[in-house]
């Protein structure tokens, strides 16, 4: 069977934009590197500066002759401390801290963003500051304040989040701001836009409605990062369009210790309801001063690809780091490396399995991830059964590149959600659904203006000679419908180059 080319790294990379790599060449470097989609974190900075951050993306993906996506990260109700004096305080083990609801008189009295706290906790409520480093329990609530003892001490700094597991609080899913910030996303032409804290699937349809009411096709996603998340999973998964593992705020409101295998189940998840994945939050956090990762960062990304991640995101690495390229270059040779291993692992593992049984496990060779039990909003049962045969003959026939024809983008989901073994071109004539295809894992967004089935075969003959991804007498498969255009995906077709 045919292997992919060592240049070729199936498993996507999210960048977040900060100063570190704001500028258009910085930018630019950056998609060179291998950036698919760039992250603007709405919590820092105004619309006009990220309006401008957006602009230069645009240009340096037109410029690249690519399409990189961007993703509107809404800040969500994220709580944080207020101003400290000093602005710092060091909270000892068994010391009091008291929350209250005006002006704090004492060093030991902090206030929050969120005004209600002092009414909404109760005694024996959990309270943790500066991402989860310092531990308090709620002993007392009185008319005017909380007092809290300290259970892990450690120094806390004004504006620190402040993340409270198992409470049940009122407040919002999208503030005044997360709505304006919406707007302008939607206005802008963002091609993703997630949603912070994300408590129940309601809050994912009222934001997809948002963005509908106001001409965006831009895909949702949800951060799981709330136990409230967790014990609403799959009702979320299935509002979604996309879902981000958020481990940042997540591994602070359960247990760090159950952290890898709720990663597990939470990709699992996306995996029956056939949702792309984005695995977030210090991948590679000490590559912000080093150049190169420790170890166990270099393994945390290699299994979150193993668990089925579709992308992996960078954070402070890219946007505030020493290296943000050396960064991503990093991850993608950790990317490449172990999807080599996974596929070579694969086949021998369904070549084992078909040898003793004549049933099989569900797998063939040309598929590496079982089928999901439903099928992405869009997507006819039409479709998939032809992207899945067209995997399967690819891998048959040693094809170099399996070329999916969508207008929206699903039939593209439902090819990358099977992990095939042999490439994927995805084709489109509409640039926000080529951006949002560079999410897709495995998924090579390419621009086509022509409808035609000969016309589109021999565009795509000519870009694979020309970048190297074709060679003569190399075989495609070619998904499309018998009106390609119209939404319909009925065809399997087999050309030679």
């Amino acid at each position: 069977m045919s292997t992919p080319a060592i240049g070729i790294v199936h498993t996507k990379i999210v960048a977040t934009i900060g100063p570190a790599c704001r500028g258009e060449e910085s930018l630019a470097s950056l998609v060179q590197a291998g950036v698919d989609v760039f992250r603007l974190n709405m919590a820092h900075g105004s619309i006009e500066e990220h309006q401008e951050t957006l602009d230069r993306v645009r240009r340096v993906s037109d410029a690249a002759a690519r399409p990189v996506g961007v993703l509107v990260d809404l800040g969500g109700p994220k709580i944080r401390l207020g101003e400290l004096p000093g602005g710092l305080a060091e909270c000892v083990e068994g010391a009091e801290v008291c929350f209250v609801r005006d002006r704090p008189a004492a060093m030991n009295e902090f206030t929050t963003t969120y005004a209600p706290l002092v009414d909404e906790l109760a005694a024996g409520d959990s309270v943790m500051l500066a991402d989860g480093t310092v531990s308090l329990v709620v002993e007392e609530r009185l008319a005017d304040r909380v007092r809290c003892r300290v259970v892990q001490g450690g120094a806390v700094r004004s504006r620190q989040g402040v993340n409270l597991p198992g409470v049940k609080l009122s407040v919002v899913s999208m503030s005044a701001d997360d709505w304006r910030h919406a707007e302008w996303a939607a206005q802008a032409g963002a091609d993703f836009v997630s949603l912070s804290f994300v408590r129940s699937p309601v809050e994912v349809r009222l934001l997809k409605e948002l963005l509908r009411t106001r001409g965006s096709r831009a895909r949702v996603v949800a951060k799981i990062e709330k136990r409230e998340a967790l014990d609403d999973l799959a009702a979320i998964v299935e509002a979604a369009d996309v879902v981000m593992v958020a481990r940042g705020d997540l591994g602070v409101e359960i247990d760090v210790a159950g952290m890898p295998m709720v990663q597990k189940q939470i990709i699992r998840m996306c995996q029956r309801y056939q949702k792309p994945v984005i695995v977030a939050t210090q991948m590679l956090d000490s590559m912000q001063h080093s150049r190169r990762p420790t170890r166990a960062e270099a393994t945390d990304v290699a299994n979150a690809i193993l668990d089925g991640a579709d992308a992996c995101m960078l954070s402070g690495e890219t946007a505030i780091g020493d290296h943000p390229r050396l960064v991503v270059e990093m991850m993608r040779r950790i990317a490449g490396a172990t999807e080599r291993q996974y596929i070579a692992d694969r086949r021998e593992f369904i070549s084992e399995q078909a040898g003793r049984s004549r049933t099989g496990v569900g797998l063939t060779a040309g598929e590496f991830m079982p089928a999901p039990e439903y099928l992405v909003e869009g997507l006819h049962p039409i479709t998939q059964a032809v992207v899945d045969g067209a995997g399967r003959i690819a891998a048959e026939l040693d094809a170099r590149l399996v070329v999916v024809a969508s207008k929206s983008g699903v039939t593209a989901i439902a090819r990358s959600k099977r992990r095939g073994s042999v490439p994927t071109v995805g084709v489109s004539d509409a640039p926000a659904t080529l951006r949002q295809m560079a999410l897709y894992w495995g998924v090579t967004p390419l621009a086509v203006e022509c409808t035609d089935t000969n016309q589109l075969l021999e565009h795509i003959c000519e870009w694979g000679l020309r970048s190297g991804r074709l060679q003569r007498g190399d075989r495609i498969l070619l998904v499309a419908g018998t009106g390609f255009g119209a939404g319909g995906h009925n065809m399997a077709l087999v050309h030679e180059v």
